[in-house]
């Protein structure tokens, strides 16, 4: 974990925060802003691994908190008064946004972070892998193209289509891929 963004005007809290994320990952850069509206904007501006909310800033946390879940890849955490607290996790919980208890304990923000930290790791390994996919399904989809066109154009059968691209993709050390788009652009006009 790298960067972490709070937002709340509690120094007593940003402290803690702040000693806690510290302690569990000393390489941490850790940020802080006072308002929801300075939230909004550095949590869309940079990337960040963690974003913790005081749920006591004007009643904006919430929104907040949803935006940050919905339009950045950042774990979420909310803060708030014991009161509220299991009746703001019902609403919360389900979109990945975890609610913690104020006074925060130690022990479970500790514990909380780290749990944010390897379910980011797990979606950073998946999206990871999905883009591997992406761009092999892509290869398949141009080098397909490619042999179609040259059937069409050459009048290649599809072995001797796909015979082509390899051997051309061996002779001028490029990709299927790069070959089939060289291809595409010569023979196909409607790139």
């Amino acid at each position: 974990m790298r960067d972490i963004l709070i937002v709340s005007d509690d120094k007593n809290l940003i402290s803690l925060i702040t000693e806690v994320i510290k302690g569990a990952y000393p390489e941490a850069a850790v940020r802080s802003v006072m308002c929801c509206s300075d939230g909004r904007e550095a949590a869309l501006a940079a990337e960040y691994d963690l974003v913790v909310i005081d749920a006591a800033l004007s009643g904006a946390a919430e929104g907040l908190a949803q935006k940050v879940i919905s339009q950045t890849t950042a774990g979420c955490i909310i803060a708030a008064d014991k009161a509220g607290c299991d009746e703001l996790a019902d609403k919360l919980e389900d979109m990945g946004i975890l609610v913690l208890p104020k006074p925060v304990d130690k022990a479970l923000l500790r514990r909380t972070v780290k749990l944010i930290n390897a379910s980011r790791s797990r979606i950073k390994g998946y999206a990871k892998e999905n883009l591997k996919l992406h761009r092999r399904l892509d290869e398949i989809k141009a080098v397909n193209r490619a042999k179609l066109v040259l059937m069409q154009y050459l009048k290649f059968s599809e072995s001797q289509a796909h015979k082509y691209i390899e051997k051309q993709s061996m002779d001028l050390r490029m990709t299927r891929y790069e070959i089939a788009m060289k291809i595409i652009k010569t023979y196909d006009l409607d790139v």
